[in-house]
C-alpha cells in the first residue's frame, strides 16, 4: 500500500481550524504520514493564542505527495512576503502530487506563483485580492483544477479534506470518514455566505477585517508584479 506524505504549513497567526479540520480527516487515513511544517520546531500561536507545535522543519521535510497551505490573520500577509516560505513552496510543488490550500492560504500559493492560470477558491472577502495575481477565482466551496485543490473560507477545510481523501484513497474511504465524523452540517442560521447573510452583515464583517483585507490587497498587488 502506498504511503502518502502530507505536509500542512503552519505559521504564527495561522487560523487554527484551517489546519486542524483537514488534519482531523487526514489523520484517519491509515496510509499517510502527516507533517506540520515550519522553519523550526518551536511552538507557534494561532490567531486566538492556541498553541500548535510543528513536527517537521523545512530542512528535514521529506518529499511530499500533498502540500496544504492554510490561511490566517496578519501572519498570512507575512507569509506572502516571506521569501523562505515562498521558496519552500515552489520547490516542493515541483514534485508534489497535489498542491492545495484552505481559505486565504490560496493567496500564499498565488504569491509563490503556484496558482497563475488556475481556477481556485478563497475566503469570500479576499476574492478580489486573489484575482489580482492571475488566478481565476471561483465561488465554489472546493475547487479542483488539475493537481490544484483549494477550499473556500475556514469551515470549507472539512469539505476540502474529504475531497483530498477521496483522491488519495477512494470515495468509499472519504465517505467512511465523513460518517465517522458525523459531518452532516445543518447551520442554525443562513448566514454562512454573503448571499445568505445579506448586505448589512457583509459590510459589518468587511469592516471588522478591513485592516487585514487592505494589507492582503497590497501584498497581492506586490506579488502580481513579480509573478
Amino acid at each position: 500500500m502506498t504511503q502518502y506524505q502530507i505536509g500542512l504549513l503552519i505559521y504564527p497567526d495561522v487560523t487554527q481550524l484551517d489546519v486542524t479540520a483537514p488534519l482531523q480527516v487526514f489523520s484517519m487515513l491509515h496510509n499517510t504520514n502527516i507533517h506540520l511544517l515550519w522553519k523550526t520546531l518551536e511552538p507557534i500561536k494561532d490567531m486566538g493564542g492556541f498553541i500548535i507545535t510543528p513536527t517537521t522543519t523545512f530542512d528535514t521535510c521529506p518529499q511530499l505527495d500533498v502540500i496544504c497551505v492554510p490561511g490566517g490573520g496578519m501572519g498570512q500577509v507575512d507569509m506572502m512576503h516571506d521569501t523562505q516560505v515562498l521558496y519552500f513552496l515552489k520547490e516542493r510543488a515541483q514534485t508534489a502530487k497535489y498542491i492545495t490550500s484552505v481559505c486565504t492560504g490560496s493567496l500564499i500559493l498565488a504569491a509563490a506563483g503556484l496558482l497563475q492560470g488556475y481556477k481556485a477558491a478563497c475566503h469570500w472577502a479576499f476574492r478580489e485580492n486573489l484575482g489580482l495575481m492571475g488566478v481565476e477565482v471561483s465561488t465554489e466551496r472546493v475547487v479542483i483544477d488539475k493537481n490544484r485543490i483549494t477550499g473556500g473560507g475556514v469551515t470549507a477545510g472539512l469539505d476540502f479534506a474529504l475531497v483530498v481523501a477521496a483522491k488519495l484513497c477512494g470515495e468509499n474511504t472519504a465517505k467512511f470518514i465523513q460518517l465517522l465524523l458525523e459531518y452532516n452540517p445543518a447551520p442554525p442560521f443562513n448566514a454562512g455566505s454573503p448571499e445568505g447573510a445579506g448586505e448589512e452583515l457583509v459590510v459589518m464583517v468587511k469592516k471588522s477585517g478591513s485592516e487585514l483585507i487592505a494589507a492582503s490587497l497590497e501584498a497581492s498587488k506586490e506579488a502580481a508584479q513579480y509573478n
